[in-house]
């Protein structure tokens, strides 16, 4: 009798969370599903026991709270954190496949979002399949969004009432960086030159946008590929003088061009969406040319490995990590993220267009920024 009645009590409670939870996304901080790569991945790959591309090692989260690697690769928080910050929530929503794990809140926390990003993902779905043993690919990201999509249609009863929570909800993607990368070490599958590649590189993001339009999405953030030639694995691996590596600083230029042609017309086509695309590009390579105005002394290094080496416990790593752009061989610091998270909200056209996140989402960044300054002093 009493098992009987303390799951009934046990399930009346769930349903409550639920209808609040269901109140919440009406309300006015948004909801936020996060796609793609190892900029915004806050542990998706931990769960992917094959998987080679992981975080969870020492000394990647040393200044996370308690010191601990959480999958991220960031010495702290990442940019997935530093955006939804300013959005009023205290860090990115965990991943889907930690949601996953458990049954009981599933639906009440998807209602606030995901994080779907996987670390060493691509737009083309064999992108890291090799090098990583096994990644979600960005299509299986977005599949598992339509899991989430169902399980709300469960709840609200309708398609319609999806729709309308759902439209509501600010959808982040941050990939292509890997696609590229794998491209100049030659192991895209199968081979193509150049013209053929970034024809289906663009084709097929073209087709995964559409999908997550159909499946309800319509306020997006989009952040492109960043200067990935002057990383400190491309200084120490494709070039000889630690200068950065030509190639690839074309492709990312190139790529943010095509994909800002490619939501252009897509947005004139269906007309119910509205975006931000940030140029990491020329947000990053600001920061470069002008360091010290944005606090850093090195731009070049690895605070965590010297660029050829994974950061790790037997790795060597700075001690003044919010004075280095870069936290390991690809990734940036926790400095470096929240720089491009207020540069994403406050920005010109020239670094976001056609709009910054704050006219997208209709933030007041001042304030927000303000909250996380308390919330992240009030934690030490």
């Amino acid at each position: 009798m009493a098992k009987r009645y303390t799951s009934y009590f046990l399930g009346a409670f769930v349903s409550v969370a639920v209808t609040l939870a269901l109140l919440q996304a009406e309300a006015a901080t948004p909801a936020v599903y996060i796609f793609g790569d190892s900029t915004l991945d806050v542990g998706t790959n931990v769960f992917i026991p094959e998987c080679l591309a992981k975080a969870d090692v020492y000394f990647n989260g040393i200044d996370f709270p308690y010191s601990v690697p959480t999958g991220r690769f960031s010495n702290g928080l990442n940019t997935a954190d530093e955006i939804v910050r300013l959005l009023g929530w205290k860090r990115s929503p965990p991943p889907f496949l930690y949601l996953l794990n458990d049954k009981s809140t599933f639906k009440q926390n998807i209602l606030q979002g995901a994080n779907f990003a996987s670390g060493g993902s691509g737009i083309i779905n064999t992108t890291g399949q090799t090098q990583f043993n096994r990644v979600i690919s960005l299509e299986d990201q977005i599949k598992q969004f339509s899991t989430v999509r169902s399980n709300i249609t469960n709840m609200t009863g309708s398609d319609a009432a999806t729709d309308r929570i759902l439209s509501k909800a600010f959808f982040l993607i941050s990939i292509g960086s890997n696609d590229i990368l794998e491209y100049l070490l030659n192991l895209t599958t199968p081979p193509m030159s150049i013209p053929e590649f970034n024809v289906t590189l663009l084709s097929t993001y073209e087709n995964h946008l559409k999908t997550l339009y159909d499946l309800g999405a319509r306020t997006f953030g989009i952040l492109a590929v960043p200067p990935i030639g002057c990383t400190p694995f491309a200084r120490a691996v494709f070039t000889q003088d630690g200068s950065c590596f030509e190639p690839a600083e074309q492709f990312a230029q190139a790529f943010y061009v095509e994909v800002a042609a490619l939501l252009k017309q897509f947005s004139s086509a269906v007309q119910d969406i509205r975006y931000s695309l940030g140029n990491t590009y020329l947000m990053t390579t600001t920061m470069m040319e002008d360091m010290l105005a944005f606090g850093f002394r090195n731009i070049a290094a690895a605070c965590c490995g010297n660029g050829t080496y994974k950061c790790n416990q037997t790795a060597s790593f700075c001690a003044n990590r919010d004075e280095y752009l870069f936290w390991d061989q690809f990734h940036p610091s926790q400095r470096a993220s929240e720089m491009a998270a207020l540069t994403l909200f406050g920005a010109s056209e020239s670094l976001v267009a056609p709009m910054n996140f704050s006219q997208l989402l209709g933030v007041n960044v001042f304030r927000l920024f303000l909250y996380a300054f308390f919330e992240e002093n009030e934690s030490l």
